[in-house]
């Protein structure tokens, strides 16, 4: 018996990073909480679940967000570009982010009180890893958004380049938030770039 091709397969295969976008075809706000929702199942260490996003919709806050990201038209004619957040100092939410799984019975209570003291140890001198995780976990929401977009037939892009103090001052960011990525999502324009090739595996893949 032959198994189907899992659609997922099919979806990283297909997507790519659109820069080009529709001007004025808009997504409901229905369909911006589903992408976040989904983002938010990405994994995150201890479940820390350190991130937060903020939807930049209106057109009055794309004019905002587009001048702290040195003019980049997509962002003007995304339909949301998604502002991910990175949190410092996460662990001091971690019992309050496990109660959930406790209460629901996954997770027992002492594991749970085990998993907020080893973090607590790990992460309460150390800004560095705070910093870290919080930028792993974002990067992994993000990647989870985009691919939820892909999923539901929109098109997405991830901008790095921005000027975070500002766009931490311009969305109020608080001090523990690190503004890590911009992705922008909505209906792609038949004029972008196609998929670009990727480099060899040979050059990327070794094994130990």
């Amino acid at each position: 018996m032959t198994m189907s091709r899992p659609a997922m397969i099919d979806l990283i295969e297909a997507r790519k990073s659109v820069t080009r976008y529709q001007a004025g075809a808009e997504i409901d706000e229905a369909t911006v909480a589903e992408l976040v929702r989904l983002a938010t199942l990405a994994p995150s260490a201890y479940h820390l679940q350190n991130w937060r996003f903020i939807a930049v919709r209106s057109a009055a806050a794309k004019q905002r967000l587009q001048a702290q990201a040195y003019g980049q038209a997509q962002v003007g004619e995304a339909a949301v570009t998604f502002i991910v957040c990175g949190q410092l100092a996460a662990h001091h939410g971690l019992a309050a982010a496990l109660a959930p799984s406790v209460e629901a019975g996954t997770m027992a209570a002492d594991i749970a009180a085990n998993w907020v003291a080893q973090a607590s140890q790990a992460h309460e001198a150390d800004p560095q890893l705070q910093r870290d995780e919080a930028l792993r976990s974002a990067s992994l929401a993000g990647m989870t958004l985009m691919l939820a977009a892909q999923g539901m037939g929109l098109a997405s892009g991830p901008l790095g380049g921005f000027d975070a103090a500002g766009v931490a001052r311009e969305f109020d960011l608080a001090p523990q938030e690190l503004p890590v990525m911009l992705i922008t999502v909505g209906h792609a324009r038949a004029d972008n770039w196609p998929q670009k090739p990727r480099k060899p595996l040979a050059q990327v893949l070794s094994y130990a």
